[in-house]
């Protein structure tokens, strides 16, 4: 297993209950890579080296004879950092990819899966759910999926609409993670899977991107031996922030109301955010959504002007994480310096990628926020 400078990797696995792997898989494992984002599933992939032999592998390579990288089999990454351990992915094993080798020893064996939200998406239902607003629907779905250690962390939404049973019934068409997923973009919320706290166990999101979250630490750029960032590109889009404006008629009254958004209601990173110093040049998407009431029309329509200001302002790069000193985690924010008044400050982190092999340790990520300008004067390390 992966042990250098203080970086340590676990891999445990199994069919229910994954446990420690054995000596022959830990040997063999070439790279791992690990990639989360706030859209979407997260993903694994373990590249084994595939060695065979007259000996060992006389009808099959040693590998593919053993139960443990049959699709299905729970995988769990650990790292320790430090004396700091931490889980890096809790996910079954959906791909497997042989690569042979003319060279005796030099075949590889990839090996590729999904966070445990996968499981989610297996079967389509057709389902109601008679009385019962989004809040409670989430909870009910996450909680038919307690096997797999997800332990719910579902976040209210501001517009609360409890369907009267004589008036309407929520219907689910589709599989569980497609439902919530729907259910989260409705009020510009996000549903993903983290791994952790402990081995076995997972949190399930379902509500605003994370942004109250304490500041991870900052990258640094151009700060001579402080700098951590191998490489960081910033990209400014002018054409992203989007307000909307139209009417509806209100179901329950039959009045036709406007419906218009004026600015973000999420928590601003940026001392200039674009929806703002871009007027009278924003974007305006005409509103055109019916069958809702003035209170559902009014929430649709800010949870598309919220989530385009996340696209403003994105930031990719690669650190090195010895450099570093630790993991930086998607979902949350991080402060970046060095960069210049306009784009230093602090960032959601939307995605990052991890590439672990033996004696290196990558993190590429992407960064987003709504606008230019840093918030403070000053970014703490």
């Amino acid at each position: 297993m992966f042990n250098f400078l203080g970086v340590h990797l676990t891999l445990l696995i199994g069919p229910t209950v994954a446990i420690p792997a054995p000596p022959l898989l830990t040997e063999a494992l070439h790279s791992v890579e690990v990639t989360h984002s706030d859209e979407g599933r997260s993903g694994f992939q373990l590249v084994f080296q595939a060695g065979r032999d007259a000996m060992t592998g006389l009808i099959d390579y040693p590998l593919l004879s053993l139960p443990l990288l049959r699709p299905f089999n729970r995988v769990v990454l650990i790292v320790t950092f430090n004396g700091i351990p931490s889980v890096l992915m809790d996910g079954v094993i959906t791909h497997q990819q042989l690569n042979p080798s003319r060279e005796p020893g030099t075949g590889q064996l990839t090996v590729t899966g999904e966070d445990v939200s996968v499981m989610m998406d297996l079967e389509e239902k057709s389902a109601e759910h008679p009385a019962q607003d989004e809040t409670i629907i989430a909870l009910k779905l996450i909680a038919s999926y307690a096997q797999y250690g997800l332990i719910p962390m579902v976040i209210p939404p501001t517009v609360i609409d409890p369907p009267i049973p004589i008036e309407r019934t929520p219907v689910q068409q589709g599989t569980d993670l497609e439902y919530l997923q729907q259910m989260a973009a409705r009020h510009g919320y996000v549903f993903f899977v983290i791994p952790g706290p402990a081995p076995l166990t997972n949190i399930a999101y379902w509500g605003p991107p994370k942004r109250l979250d304490i500041p991870q630490p900052a990258l640094s750029v151009n700060l001579g031996p402080a700098t951590n960032v191998e490489s960081i590109n910033f990209q400014y889009s002018a054409l992203e922030p989007t307000l909307v404006s139209g009417e509806v008629q209100d179901r329950l009254t039959g009045q036709s109301l406007p419906v218009r958004t004026f600015a973000s209601m999420r928590l601003p990173l940026s001392s200039q955010p674009a929806w703002l110093t871009q007027q009278p040049n924003v974007r305006t998407r005409a509103f055109r959504e019916s069958g809702l009431n003035a209170a559902q029309a009014f929430g649709r329509a800010q949870s598309v002007t919220d989530a385009s200001v996340d696209r403003v302002l994105t930031a990719t790069g690669e650190l090195n994480a010895l450099r570093y000193g630790g993991l930086l985690r998607a979902r949350g924010v991080v402060g970046v310096r060095g960069a210049g008044y306009s784009y230093s400050g602090f960032y959601y982190i939307k995605r990052v990628t991890h590439k672990l092999s033996r004696g290196e340790y990558k993190q590429q990520f992407t960064l987003v926020r709504d606008g230019l300008g840093a918030l403070t004067p000053v970014v703490p390390p």
